[in-house]
This record gives structure tokens, sequence and C-alpha cells, in this order.
């Protein structure tokens, strides 16, 4: 098992949980998948295409920002780049790295424990 911690959280994160998900954190209701310039930069790299033409191929832009695109999936909507796993997984937004360690969840253990099979609650003594 490979737990990760973060302070102030009331849970861990057993990673290895990755490896027989679903994705549950790649699909679902629809939502924004924010991305930042350097995201962009890296992701583009990564798929070896124009940032320009990655932009416009696989961004929506919400206000000043951008988000990936969604595609229809079976249990919602998925991000564009989930099939059977994440294809940009080495470079993926910040946003995707930081799950489940999210201030949203952090008085929503029950709500996250149903998206991800890695949660584990804290004791109180930990």
């Amino acid at each position: 098992m490979r737990i990760i911690t973060k302070e102030g959280f009331p849970y861990k994160f057993d990673a290895d949980a990755c490896k027989t998900c679903e994705g549950n954190c790649c699909i679902g209701d629809s939502g924004y998948i924010w991305v930042t310039p350097n995201d962009i930069k890296n992701i583009s790299a990564f798929l070896k295409i124009d940032e320009g033409i990655f932009k416009e191929k696989f961004l929506i832009k919400v206000g000043y920002r951008y988000s990936l695109k969604e595609k229809p999936h079976k249990s919602g909507f998925a991000c564009i780049f989930f099939e059977n796993g994440c294809k940009i997984y080495p470079v993926r937004p910040n946003q995707c790295r930081t799950f489940p360690f999210w201030d949203y969840y952090k008085d929503k253990i029950d709500e996250l424990k149903k998206e991800c099979p890695g949660i584990i609650e804290r004791k109180s003594d930990e």
C-alpha cells in the first residue's frame, strides 16, 4: 500500500487503489477540469502538438480560464483524455494531481468514499 496523507485532512489515500478503480475521479457529472498556462504547455509537449492546436481541439474557454473538454460516458461525462485510464497521466493538470485532497472534501468524507475506493478515514489518535 502506498498511503498518502496531507496535513489538515481527516483521511488518508491509498494510491494503489487507482489500479483497481475505473476512473471514478475522471467520470461522472459534468464539471470543469481547469488547466493552467503551464499545464497547456506541458500537455501540448507531451502530445507533440502545437499549443494553439491543443487549445482548439481539447479545451473550452470559460471566462478567462481554460478547462479540458468532456465527452459523453455511460456514467455521465468523462475527461476527454480518459479511456481505460488517463492518457496524459504524467502531465495531468494540478487539479487532477491534488485529488482527493481538495478542501471541498474535508467535511464530506462519505461523499468522497463513494467516489474513491482509496479513501481511509483517519482514527482520532492519528
